[in-house]
């Protein structure tokens, strides 16, 4: 028999994978803050709880899928949550948090006899939709294995090694992803400026070196200007922010990760952006141009 599943949290993210955990057969029990985000899980076979404690209850997995730590916290460590769940069970964090939280979390749960895994995803909301999702766990082997089978409705899951590795992993996809934005974002405001079709730029630009999955799916939002979120500028920022933290506190410096914070910190809060895709990292670009061009004048 397949484990019970908790499903916290069913944003642009968790609603598709808790979709794609119902089709693929699992009890699922979804909570999320915005209950009438959840209605449409009832129809699907889902069932639907009006608080995290009355979803978790008699679960063996308990996922959650919220926005930051801070949220983590909130629910998963409320008296009545954690009196619901039952010992030897397993809480999957595929939030995005910065990894000493989650070895804390790992820590406060394991001396109550509950597993913990910290899962951070890759792949937005497409890869969220189409169950292709990068899955970076961290955690104990043994835990791992006996919950692995739950990933394969969502994407490849990857051990990287013990708690808070994931989230190290995810900090890493951050810089590498940040890195790909500007430079497509760059690269396409080059080709514009003088005069080139940036829909034909990017085909050419996809037989070559240049090709990503980031070229690919917001290289296209940046020609199309079409900046509905499969991934919030915010939070992705939010994630950066971490990014220089963590690498701080290592006693690391990151000039790429820099100036990427500081690209999506314009975005967000000079621009006004943040509920914009984070292919929107060419609206930062354009209007730095736009106000050296007027220094130029």
């Amino acid at each position: 028999m397949k484990p019970k599943i908790a499903f916290l949290g069913v944003g642009l993210m968790g609603y598709p994978m808790a979709v794609n955990l119902i089709n693929a057969g699992y009890q699922v029990s979804a909570w999320n803050r915005t209950y009438k985000k959840l209605l449409p899980l009832k129809n699907m076979g889902g069932q639907i709880l009006k608080s995290p404690a009355l979803a978790v209850k008699d679960t063996d997995i308990i996922c959650t899928m919220l926005e930051n730590v801070n949220a983590v916290e909130e629910v998963l460590f409320n008296e009545k949550v954690l009196n619901n769940i039952k010992v030897n069970k397993t809480v999957v964090d595929m939030s995005s948090i910065p990894p000493e939280s989650a070895q804390s979390h790992n820590s406060r749960l394991k001396k109550l006899g509950i597993g913990h895994i910290d899962a951070p995803v890759s792949g937005g909301t497409t890869g969220a939709q189409d169950g292709t999702l990068a899955i970076m766990a961290g955690g104990e082997a043994e835990v791992f294995d006996k919950i692995y089978d739950f990933f394969n409705p969502l994407g490849k899951a990857t051990l990287v090694g013990p708690s808070g590795s994931g989230q190290l992993t995810k900090l890493a996809n951050q810089i590498i992803c940040g890195g790909y934005l500007t430079a497509v974002a760059e690269g396409l405001t080059l080709a514009a400026s003088g005069g080139a079709d940036l829909s034909k730029v990017r085909e050419a630009l996809m037989g070559g070196f240049a090709e990503s999955k980031v070229l690919q799916i917001h290289g296209k939002r940046m020609v199309d200007r079409t900046f509905e979120p499969g991934g919030k500028c915010h939070i992705f920022l939010k994630d950066l922010r971490t990014v220089l933290l963590t690498a701080e506190n290592m006693n690391l410096d990151l000039p790429t990760a820099k100036t990427v914070t500081n690209i999506y910190n314009n975005v967000v809060n000079k621009l006004g952006l943040g509920e914009l895709d984070q292919a929107a990292s060419i609206l930062a670009i354009e209007s730095l141009n736009t106000r050296n061009s007027h220094k130029d004048d």
